[in-house]
C-alpha cells in the first residue's frame, strides 16, 4: 500500500472508523460473517497447476521428437514393425526421465498459502476468541502477544514493547519496535505503525485492526509477483533448443532431397523412404538426452555430498555459466545471529572472538584473553547484560537457538563466553516502552540493571565504573563519542548501567558501566568464497532490505568494495555501466529486487540469486538459477528456487559453480564426440543415394550404434574430472553458442572420416565379395571403432590424452571392454544377425576397419595441435 491514503500514514482512529470498526469491542460475530461472504477468505490463491498427464505430454514438445515420431509412423506403415516399436521406445524412455526431473517453482504459490493458515485472537462482540486466520476480514480487532504470526496486514492500535521479526519480508536483520502513531511516507521496513501477515511476534503485545487480507497483504503482492513472473529458461536448455531446431531443420531439408534424388534416378520409392527414415534416425542424436541427464545427475549427486540439493537438473549447468551472484545478506553472508563483538566498560575496550549463538569465543583485550576477575567493571556490564534481558540460549540440533529477541541473545551469549551464565533471581522488571526507552530489572539482592540506548542511560547516570568497579566522574562526551565510533562500523550499540534499590516504583540513581556493541556477523567463510568468485570473473552483488550503511559495513567485511545504491535509485533507466559497479543494493523492496535481476539480464549476465525470505521469492524464480537457504531458508524461498542450501553457507556456492562448469566442459566434450558420428551417418546415406548403390547401412543397425556405442563410450564423459584450473578462468559469455568455431572444423572433420572410410571401405568390400549384410556390417563397425578412438581425442578439447586419461578415469577402460563385447556379441551372434541384419567377419576385415580408426585419431591430434599453435 503506497497511496497517500495507506493506513500507516493516517491516524488510527480515523481507519478504524473507516472501515466501521470497534477499537475496544471489534466487529459483531454476525458482521464478521457477513463480510467474509463479501469480500471471501483470508487466502492467497493458488496457482492453476499443469497435471501430471499434460506434463508428461509436454515432454514430446521438441522439434527433434517430432521428427523420431514420424520416422517411426513412417517405418510401421513399411512394414518394419520392430524398428518401429524401437524408435518409439527411445523416444517414450525420454519422456519418462523428463517428466520425473521436471519440479516447476509453482510450487511455491501453495508454499506462500501455507505460511497464512494460523489461528489468531480475535475481538468479537467485545470478547476475545480463536478463529482461524482464513476468517479474518477487514475491520476485526486482532491481539498480538510474542510468539504469534501476524495473520494479516494490521494498522496497530496499541503496543506494550511490541517487537516483529519482519526480516523474511522485508530482509531487515534485527526486529523492528512497532508505535501506533501516524507515519510521512515510508519505505516497507520502516512503517512501524502496522504488523505484516506472516511475520512473526518476537516481544511484547498489541492489538491492531485487520486493514487487509488474502491478495491485498504485503505477502499477497509478493505472491502476485512470483505468478506473473516467468521462470527463465537456462542457458544449457536454450542452447540445447536452438541446437534442435537447426538439427531439425538440417535433418528434414537432408532427408527430402534424399528422397527426391533417389525418385529422380529411378530408385524404388519403399526403398527411398527406408533411406530416408534411416538418415533421419541417424542424424538426431538420441543418445544426447540421456547422457545429458546423466550427466547433470552425477553432477547433482556430488553436489550432494556438498550440502546442495538440485531441484532441477540443468540448474547444475546453469551455476557453471554464472556470470553474477546476486546474494541475499540477511542469513546468507551473515548467520542472522546477532553478535556482540566490541564491549566498553570502565573506559576500557574489548574485542569479542566468536560469532551466533553458540556460546564458544573470548573477550580479549590488547589480542590477550581476559581473566574476569581482573575487570570488575566488565564483569558488571556482562551481568547487566544477563540481568536485563528476557531472552533464553538453548541447544538444538548441533547447534545453539535463542528464544526471544535477538539482541537480548547476543548479550546472553556475550555473557557466556566470560563463563556468566545465572544472575539473582528477578523480583520486578520496567519492560522497555517508547516512552522510558530503558529496560530495568530488580533483584533479589537488591541490584538494578538497566539498558537502553546511550543517550538516555547517560540522562539516568550520576557517575561511572572505573576500570576497577569503583565510582569515578562520568565523561559523557567520551562515551558518546565511543558509541559513534562504534555506530561508524554500523554496530549497533548498548548501553548499561547498575543501581540499587528496594522497588522499581521509583528507578534510582544509576552509575554508568559500559557499551557493548553487536552486528549480525558475516558467515565465516563468506569473503574466501566471494575472493574465489572475484578470482573466477564472477560478480558478486549484495542485494538487502536492511540501512545502506548497515550493509555497506558488511560488505566492506566480506570484499565487496564498490558503490552502494538503495532501492530509491532503482528507479528509472538503470545504467550498465553503474549496475557492474555496484555491489552492495540497500532498502531494495521485493519489487525492486526483481527488477534489478531482470536489468542484468538485459544486459546478458547469467544470473544466481540467493535468498531465504519471502521477500526472496519472485526474484529466486525470475533468475537464471535461484539458490535458496534450507535451514533458515522460508518455504517459499525454497519452492521457489532450482537449488537448496542445506547448510546455509556461501561457500556451497562456490563449489556449485565449479561442479556446474565441470559438468558444462563434459557435456560439450560429449556433443563434440557424438556428434560425428550422426553427421557421419547422414552423409554415408545421401553418398548412397547420390552414387545409386544399396543402403551401407539400415535404420535399425542406425538405432544400435545411437543406443549402445554413443551411450557406452559417451558415460565416461559424465565422470570425467574437472580441469584443476577451472576457477581461474572467467564464465563462459553467455552469447556464445554452445559449440566454437574451432569444435565445428573438429566435428565436420571426423564426420568426413567416417564417411570416407565407412562408404569407402563397404564399397571395396563389396567389390571384392562380400554379402551386403557383411558390408553393412563393416559399416557399423568403422563407426562403433572410429568413434572409439575419437572418445580419447575428446577426453581432453586442446591437449592430447591417451593413458593419462585412462590412469584418471578408469570409466574409460570399462567403456573399451564393453563396447569390443558389444560388438562381438553384434556381429558373432546368430540371433543378432537374425534381428540386425548383421554378419561375421574376418580378422583381415577387422584390422582395416582399425587402420580407418587409428587414423583418424592420429589426425584429430594433428589439428589439435595447430590449433593449439595459432
Amino acid at each position: 500500500m503506497t497511496t497517500a491514503l495507506a493506513p500507516y500514514r493516517r491516524p488510527a482512529e480515523d481507519v478504524v472508523r473507516d472501515l466501521g470498526g470497534d477499537a475496544s469491542r471489534g466487529l459483531a460475530s454476525a458482521e464478521a460473517a457477513a463480510r467474509l461472504e463479501r469480500e471471501g477468505p483470508n487466502t492467497l490463491p493458488a496457482a492453476r497447476g499443469r497435471g501430471p498427464v499434460l506434463r508428461f505430454l509436454l515432454q514430446f514438445n521438441s522439434p527433434l521428437i517430432y521428427v523420431l515420431l514420424a520416422a517411426a509412423l513412417v517405418t510401421g506403415l513399411l512394414g518394419e514393425h520392430v524398428d518401429a516399436l524401437v524408435i518409439l521406445g527411445v523416444v517414450v524412455v525420454n519422456a519418462i526421465v523428463g517428466f520425473v526431473q521436471e519440479s516447476r517453482a509453482e510450487k511455491a504459490l501453495t508454499a506462500l498459502a501455507a505460511m497464512a493458515r494460523t489461528t489468531a485472537v480475535a475481538v468479537r462482540d467485545g470478547a476475545p476468541v480463536e478463529v482461524p486466520a482464513a476468517e479474518l476480514v477487514r475491520g476485526d480487532l486482532v491481539a498480538l502477544e510474542a510468539g504469534d504470526k501476524v495473520p494479516a496486514d494490521l494498522r496497530l492500535l496499541r503496543t506494550d514493547e511490541l517487537a516483529v521479526d519482519e526480516s523474511a519480508l522485508t530482509g531487515e536483520s534485527a526486529p523492528v519496535a512497532k508505535d501506533p502513531a501516524a507515519l510521512p511516507e515510508a519505505a516497507l521496513a520502516d512503517r512501524t505503525g502496522m504488523a505484516f501477515s506472516g511475520t512473526l511476534v518476537t516481544a511484547g503485545a498489541g492489538a491492531g485492526l485487520v486493514v487487509a487480507t488474502g491478495a491485498d497483504t504485503e505477502l499477497g503482492g509478493i505472491n502476485r509477483l512470483v505468478q506473473t513472473t516467468a521462470a527463465v529458461r537456462t542457458p544449457l536448455t536454450r542452447k540445447i533448443a536452438r541446437f534442435s531446431e537447426v538439427v531439425t531443420v538440417a535433418i528434414l531439408v537432408l532427408a527430402a532431397l534424399t528422397f527426391v534424388i533417389g525418385i529422380l534416378r529411378g530408385r524404388d520409392a519403399t526403398e527411398m523412404l527406408t533411406a530416408a527414415v534411416a538418415l533421419a534416425v541417424g542424424a538426431i542424436p538420441e543418445g544426447l538426452p540421456a547422457v545429458v541427464t546423466i550427466t547433470l545427475a552425477l553432477g547433482v549427486a556430488r553436489m550432494v555430498r556438498h550440502g546442495a540439493i538440485v531441484r532441477r537438473l540443468p540448474a547444475v549447468e546453469t551455476l557453471g555459466g554464472t556470470t553474477v551472484i546476486c546474494s541475499d545478506k540477511t542469513g546468507t553472508l551473515t548467520q542472522n545471529q546477532m553478535t556482540v563483538t566490541a564491549i566498553t566498560a570502565g573506559g576500557r575496550d574489548y574485542t569479542l572472538t566468536g560469532t551466533g549463538y553458540a556460546p564458544d569465543g573470548a573477550i580479549e583485550r590488547d589480542g590477550r584473553p581476559v581473566a574476569l576477575a581482573d575487570h570488575p567493571a566488565l564483569r558488571e556490564t556482562l551481568l547487566t547484560g544477563l540481568g536485563c534481558n528476557d531472552a533464553r540460549l538453548a541447544a538444538k540440533d548441533g547447534g545453539w537457538t535463542i528464544t526471544g529477541d535477538p539482541t537480548e541473545g547476543a548479550l546472553v551469549t556475550s555473557a557466556a563466553k566470560a563463563g556468566l551464565d545465572r544472575v539473582p533471581p528477578r523480583t520486578a522488571t520496567l519492560p522497555f516502552s517508547s516512552e522510558r526507552r530503558y529496560m530495568a530489572t530488580l533483584h533479589e539482592d537488591g541490584a538494578v540493571y538497566v539498558k537502553g540506548p546511550v543517550e538516555r542511560l547517560l540522562e539516568l547516570c550520576d557517575d561511572a565504573a572505573g576500570p576497577d568497579g569503583a565510582p569515578v566522574p562520568l565523561d559523557p562526551a567520551a562515551v558518546t563519542a565511543r558509541a559513534e565510533a562504534y555506530g561508524a562500523r554500523a554496530l549497533r550499540v548498548m548501553a548499561f548501567a547498575r543501581g540499587r534499590a528496594e522497588t522499581l516504583d521509583e528507578l534510582p540513581r544509576l552509575t554508568f558501566l559500559g557499551l557493548q556493541a553487536m552486528l549480525d556477523p558475516p558467515r565465516e567463510d563468506a569473503a574466501r568464497a566471494i575472493r574465489t568468485c572475484h578470482d573466477a570473473g564472477i560478480q558478486v552483488k549484495m542485494i538487502t532490505g536492511d540501512h545502506a550503511a548497515t550493509a555497506a559495513a558488511i560488505g566492506a567485511r566480506v570484499g565487496l568494495e564498490g558503490e552502494v545504491m538503495t532501492g530509491a535509485d532503482l528507479t528509472g533507466d538503470l545504467s550498465p555501466e553503474r549496475l557492474h559497479a555496484t555491489t552492495v543494493f540497500a532498502r531494495v523492496s521485493p519489487e525492486q529486487k526483481l527488477r534489478l535481476v531482470q536489468a542484468l539480464q538485459t544486459s546478458g549476465h547469467v544470473i544466481a540469486m540467493t535468498g531465504d525470505g519471502v521477500n526472496d521469492a519472485p526474484a529466486l524464480k525470475q533468475a537464471d538459477i535461484g539458490v535458496a537457504m534450507g535451514r533458515t531458508g522460508t518455504d517459499a524461498a525454497k519452492e521457489s528456487a532450482d537449488m537448496v542450501l542445506t547448510d546455509d553457507d556461501f561457500t556451497s556456492i562456490e563449489r556449485a559453480v565449479e561442479e556446474g562448469r565441470g559438468v558444462f566442459d563434459n557435456l560439450v566434450k560429449f556433443i563434440v564426440w557424438a556428434l560425428p558420428s550422426n553427421i557421419g551417418l547422414g552423409l554415408v546415406l545421401v553418398a548412397a543415394i547420390v552414387a545409386g548403390t544399396a543402403l551401407p547401412i539400415l535404420p535399425l543397425q542406425v538405432l544400435w550404434l545411437n543406443m549402445t556405442a554413443v551411450l557406452v563410450l559417451g558415460l565416461p564423459f559424465a565422470v570425467e574430472p574437472k580441469d584443476e584450473h577451472i576457477m581461474r578462468r572467467p564464465p563462459r559469455d553467455p552469447a556464445l553458442p554452445l559449440l566454437t568455431r574451432a569444435m565445428t572444423v573438429r566435428i565436420l572433420l571426423v564426420s568426413g572420416i567416417l564417411l570416407a572410410g565407412s562408404f569407402g571401405l563397404q564399397h571395396w568390400e563389396r567389390a571384392h565379395g562380400a554379402s551386403p549384410a557383411a558390408a553393412q556390417t563393416i559399416v557399423v563397425n568403422v563407426f562403433a571403432l572410429t568413434l572409439l578412438t575419437y572418445m580419447f581425442n575428446c577426453l581432453s578439447l586442446d591437449r592430447p590424452l591417451l593413458w593419462g586419461g585412462v590412469r584418471r578415469n578408469p570409466w574409460v577402460a570399462v567403456s573399451v571392454v564393453a563396447l569390443a563385447a558389444l560388438q562381438a556379441f553384434y556381429t558373432y551372434t546368430p540371433f543378432m544377425n537374425d534381428v540386425f541384419g548383421s554378419a561375421p567377419l574376418g580378422g583381415a576385415a577387422w584390422a582395416r576397419i582399425a587402420v580407418i580408426a587409428v587414423a583418424s585419431y592420429l589426425v584429430v591430434e594433428a589439428l589439435k595441435l595447430l590449433q593449439r599453435t595459432r
